[in-house]
Protein backbone atom coordinates (compact mmCIF):
# COMPACT_ATOMS: atom_id res chain seq x y z
CA UNK A 1 0.00 0.00 0.00
CA UNK A 2 1.53 3.28 -1.16
CA UNK A 3 -0.18 6.59 -0.15
CA UNK A 4 2.18 9.26 -1.24
CA UNK A 5 1.11 12.38 -2.09
CA UNK A 6 -2.28 11.45 -0.83
CA UNK A 7 -3.75 13.52 2.06
CA UNK A 8 -5.78 11.51 4.47
CA UNK A 9 -7.99 13.40 7.02
CA UNK A 10 -8.73 11.07 10.37
CA UNK A 11 -11.49 12.60 12.60
CA UNK A 12 -10.65 11.63 16.54
CA UNK A 13 -6.76 11.02 15.90
CA UNK A 14 -5.32 12.29 18.99
CA UNK A 15 -5.36 8.93 20.83
CA UNK A 16 -6.36 4.71 20.40
CA UNK A 17 -7.15 3.69 16.81
CA UNK A 18 -7.62 7.42 15.24
CA UNK A 19 -3.84 7.82 16.43
CA UNK A 20 -3.00 4.54 15.38
CA UNK A 21 -4.06 4.86 11.75
CA UNK A 22 -2.62 8.49 11.72
CA UNK A 23 0.81 6.70 12.51
CA UNK A 24 0.14 4.04 9.93
CA UNK A 25 -0.79 5.93 7.55
CA UNK A 26 1.69 8.10 7.66
CA UNK A 27 4.06 5.58 7.60
CA UNK A 28 2.85 4.80 4.10
CA UNK A 29 3.02 8.05 2.61
CA UNK A 30 0.55 10.09 3.31
CA UNK A 31 -0.31 13.33 4.26
CA UNK A 32 -2.11 12.65 7.63
CA UNK A 33 -4.63 15.62 9.27
CA UNK A 34 -4.84 14.63 12.84
CA UNK A 35 -8.29 15.93 14.07
CA UNK A 36 -9.08 16.50 17.47
CA UNK A 37 -11.74 17.85 19.79
CA UNK A 38 -10.42 18.50 23.03
CA UNK A 39 -6.89 17.62 24.09
CA UNK A 40 -4.52 19.53 21.66
CA UNK A 41 -1.55 18.40 23.54
CA UNK A 42 -2.12 14.20 22.39
CA UNK A 43 -3.24 15.67 18.91
CA UNK A 44 0.32 17.73 18.30
CA UNK A 45 2.10 14.39 19.96
CA UNK A 46 0.63 12.48 17.53
CA UNK A 47 2.04 14.95 14.89
CA UNK A 48 5.32 15.12 16.41
CA UNK A 49 5.49 10.96 16.06
CA UNK A 50 4.82 11.26 12.43
CA UNK A 51 6.96 13.90 11.67
CA UNK A 52 9.91 12.39 13.86
CA UNK A 53 9.87 9.02 11.91
CA UNK A 54 9.78 11.23 8.49
CA UNK A 55 6.20 12.37 7.61
CA UNK A 56 3.70 14.76 7.15
CA UNK A 57 0.98 15.76 9.43
CA UNK A 58 -0.82 18.67 11.04
CA UNK A 59 -3.44 18.78 13.67
CA UNK A 60 -6.67 20.56 13.22
CA UNK A 61 -9.46 21.03 15.76
CA UNK A 62 -13.14 20.46 14.93
CA UNK A 63 -15.89 19.81 16.79
CA UNK A 64 -17.49 16.61 14.24
CA UNK A 65 -20.65 17.16 15.61
CA UNK A 66 -20.74 20.92 14.14
CA UNK A 67 -21.72 20.76 10.73
CA UNK A 68 -20.60 24.11 10.06
CA UNK A 69 -17.01 23.76 11.63
CA UNK A 70 -16.73 20.36 9.70
CA UNK A 71 -17.47 22.52 6.13
CA UNK A 72 -14.63 25.28 6.98
CA UNK A 73 -12.24 22.05 8.09
CA UNK A 74 -12.53 20.16 4.90
CA UNK A 75 -12.10 24.32 3.22
CA UNK A 76 -8.79 24.98 5.13
CA UNK A 77 -7.55 21.94 4.16
CA UNK A 78 -8.47 21.73 0.52
CA UNK A 79 -6.78 25.26 0.11
CA UNK A 80 -3.77 23.99 1.90
CA UNK A 81 -3.17 20.83 0.37
CA UNK A 82 -5.37 21.09 -2.95
CA UNK A 83 -7.49 17.76 -1.91
CA UNK A 84 -8.30 15.34 0.05
CA UNK A 85 -8.30 11.82 -0.97
CA UNK A 86 -8.92 10.08 2.17
CA UNK A 87 -11.75 10.10 5.37
CA UNK A 88 -11.48 8.16 8.01
CA UNK A 89 -14.27 8.72 10.42
CA UNK A 90 -13.32 7.33 13.69
CA UNK A 91 -14.50 10.33 16.31
CA UNK A 92 -16.47 8.47 18.59
CA UNK A 93 -18.13 8.64 22.26
CA UNK A 94 -20.15 6.50 24.96
CA UNK A 95 -22.58 7.45 27.77
CA UNK A 96 -23.28 4.35 28.53
CA UNK A 97 -26.52 3.22 30.52
CA UNK A 98 -29.00 1.60 30.60
CA UNK A 99 -32.26 2.43 28.79
CA UNK A 100 -34.46 2.77 31.75
CA UNK A 101 -31.75 5.34 33.30
CA UNK A 102 -30.69 6.74 30.29
CA UNK A 103 -30.69 10.67 30.20
CA UNK A 104 -32.44 12.23 26.48
CA UNK A 105 -28.99 14.30 26.67
CA UNK A 106 -26.72 11.14 26.51
CA UNK A 107 -28.54 9.86 23.90
CA UNK A 108 -28.25 12.90 22.02
CA UNK A 109 -24.61 13.61 22.88
CA UNK A 110 -23.52 10.32 21.65
CA UNK A 111 -25.60 10.26 18.28
CA UNK A 112 -24.17 13.83 17.46
CA UNK A 113 -20.86 12.77 17.77
CA UNK A 114 -20.99 9.81 16.26
CA UNK A 115 -23.90 9.67 13.78
CA UNK A 116 -24.32 13.03 12.64
CA UNK A 117 -20.60 13.72 12.67
CA UNK A 118 -20.20 10.90 10.01
CA UNK A 119 -22.83 12.95 8.17
CA UNK A 120 -21.08 16.28 8.65
CA UNK A 121 -18.36 15.21 7.36
CA UNK A 122 -18.75 12.81 4.55
CA UNK A 123 -21.27 15.60 3.62
CA UNK A 124 -18.71 18.25 3.36
CA UNK A 125 -15.66 16.12 2.11
CA UNK A 126 -18.19 14.50 -1.18
CA UNK A 127 -18.16 17.66 -3.65
CA UNK A 128 -13.95 17.50 -3.34
CA UNK A 129 -14.43 14.18 -3.92
CA UNK A 130 -16.56 14.44 -6.50
CA UNK A 131 -14.62 16.86 -8.42
CA UNK A 132 -11.63 14.94 -7.99
CA UNK A 133 -13.03 11.87 -9.06
CA UNK A 134 -11.63 9.99 -6.33
CA UNK A 135 -11.81 9.27 -3.13
CA UNK A 136 -11.85 6.79 -0.13
CA UNK A 137 -14.07 7.29 3.08
CA UNK A 138 -13.86 4.82 5.75
CA UNK A 139 -16.04 4.78 8.62
CA UNK A 140 -15.84 3.28 11.97
CA UNK A 141 -19.11 1.68 13.11
CA UNK A 142 -18.48 -1.15 16.04
CA UNK A 143 -19.73 -4.63 16.61
CA UNK A 144 -22.25 -2.97 19.01
CA UNK A 145 -23.83 -1.46 15.87
CA UNK A 146 -24.03 -4.58 14.55
CA UNK A 147 -24.97 -7.53 17.25
CA UNK A 148 -26.32 -4.18 20.00
CA UNK A 149 -24.85 -3.99 23.44
CA UNK A 150 -26.74 -4.12 26.92
CA UNK A 151 -25.94 -0.53 28.81
CA UNK A 152 -25.45 1.04 24.83
CA UNK A 153 -28.67 1.75 23.62
CA UNK A 154 -27.23 5.15 22.33
CA UNK A 155 -23.69 3.58 20.93
CA UNK A 156 -25.06 1.05 19.09
CA UNK A 157 -27.81 2.74 17.71
CA UNK A 158 -25.26 5.21 16.57
CA UNK A 159 -22.95 2.64 15.27
CA UNK A 160 -25.69 0.78 13.42
CA UNK A 161 -27.20 4.05 12.05
CA UNK A 162 -23.18 4.73 10.75
CA UNK A 163 -23.33 1.19 8.95
CA UNK A 164 -26.64 2.65 6.98
CA UNK A 165 -25.50 5.89 6.10
CA UNK A 166 -22.05 3.79 4.31
CA UNK A 167 -24.12 1.73 2.43
CA UNK A 168 -26.35 4.32 0.63
CA UNK A 169 -23.46 6.78 0.79
CA UNK A 170 -21.22 4.05 -1.39
CA UNK A 171 -24.28 3.74 -3.86
CA UNK A 172 -24.37 7.13 -4.41
CA UNK A 173 -20.82 7.98 -5.05
CA UNK A 174 -19.84 4.83 -6.92
CA UNK A 175 -19.59 5.87 -10.23
CA UNK A 176 -17.38 8.42 -9.28
CA UNK A 177 -14.38 5.92 -8.27
CA UNK A 178 -15.31 6.93 -4.65
CA UNK A 179 -15.81 3.97 -2.38
CA UNK A 180 -17.04 4.06 1.41
CA UNK A 181 -17.42 1.32 3.52
CA UNK A 182 -16.97 0.76 7.11
CA UNK A 183 -15.07 -1.03 9.79
CA UNK A 184 -16.53 -2.76 12.86
CA UNK A 185 -13.76 -2.95 15.98
CA UNK A 186 -14.34 -5.48 18.82
CA UNK A 187 -12.81 -5.60 21.73
CA UNK A 188 -9.73 -3.04 21.19
CA UNK A 189 -6.92 -1.64 23.77
CA UNK A 190 -7.91 1.77 24.16
CA UNK A 191 -8.25 4.11 27.03
CA UNK A 192 -12.09 3.45 26.26
CA UNK A 193 -12.20 -0.01 27.19
CA UNK A 194 -9.52 0.58 30.06
CA UNK A 195 -11.84 2.33 31.74
CA UNK A 196 -13.92 -0.79 31.79
CA UNK A 197 -14.03 -2.67 35.01
CA UNK A 198 -12.25 -6.44 35.03
CA UNK A 199 -15.92 -8.35 35.70
CA UNK A 200 -16.89 -6.46 31.89
CA UNK A 201 -13.98 -7.29 30.61
CA UNK A 202 -13.73 -11.22 31.07
CA UNK A 203 -17.40 -10.97 29.72
CA UNK A 204 -16.44 -9.52 26.74
CA UNK A 205 -13.51 -11.87 26.45
CA UNK A 206 -15.77 -15.01 27.02
CA UNK A 207 -17.29 -14.11 23.27
CA UNK A 208 -14.38 -13.34 21.62
CA UNK A 209 -13.08 -16.93 19.92
CA UNK A 210 -9.11 -15.72 20.13
CA UNK A 211 -9.04 -14.87 23.81
CA UNK A 212 -7.19 -11.59 23.66
CA UNK A 213 -8.22 -7.99 22.70
CA UNK A 214 -7.12 -6.61 19.96
CA UNK A 215 -5.14 -3.58 19.55
CA UNK A 216 -5.49 -0.46 17.66
CA UNK A 217 -2.64 -1.52 14.88
CA UNK A 218 -4.89 -3.91 13.81
CA UNK A 219 -7.80 -1.97 12.98
CA UNK A 220 -5.11 0.92 11.38
CA UNK A 221 -4.56 -1.95 9.09
CA UNK A 222 -7.65 -2.43 7.54
CA UNK A 223 -8.14 1.22 7.99
CA UNK A 224 -5.25 1.03 5.37
CA UNK A 225 -6.25 -1.74 2.80
CA UNK A 226 -10.00 -0.10 2.71
CA UNK A 227 -7.99 3.09 1.83
CA UNK A 228 -6.01 1.60 -0.39
CA UNK A 229 -5.82 0.93 -4.33
CA UNK A 230 -5.60 -2.08 -3.91
CA UNK A 231 -9.64 -2.60 -2.67
CA UNK A 232 -10.72 -0.21 -5.42
CA UNK A 233 -13.59 -2.88 -5.97
CA UNK A 234 -14.71 -2.66 -2.59
CA UNK A 235 -17.65 -0.66 -1.65
CA UNK A 236 -20.52 -0.39 0.97
CA UNK A 237 -19.21 -3.23 3.07
CA UNK A 238 -18.75 -3.95 6.87
CA UNK A 239 -15.52 -5.50 7.76
CA UNK A 240 -15.28 -6.44 11.68
CA UNK A 241 -12.03 -6.49 13.47
CA UNK A 242 -13.18 -8.77 16.10
CA UNK A 243 -11.77 -11.60 16.87
CA UNK A 244 -14.45 -13.52 15.66
CA UNK A 245 -16.72 -11.85 18.00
Amino acid sequence: MDFKDQVCLITGASRGIGAAAAVYMAGKGATVIVNYAGSQEKAEAVVSQITEAGGRAKAVRCDVSDLESCKAMIDDIVKEFGRIDILVNNAGITKDQLILKMSEADFDAVIATNLKGVFNTVSSVSKQMLRQKYGRIVNLSSVSGVYGNPGQANYAASKAGVIGLTKSVAKELASRNITCNAIAPGYIETDMTRAMTDAAKEAVLSNVPMKRAGKPEEVAAAIAFLASAEASYITGQVVEVSGGF
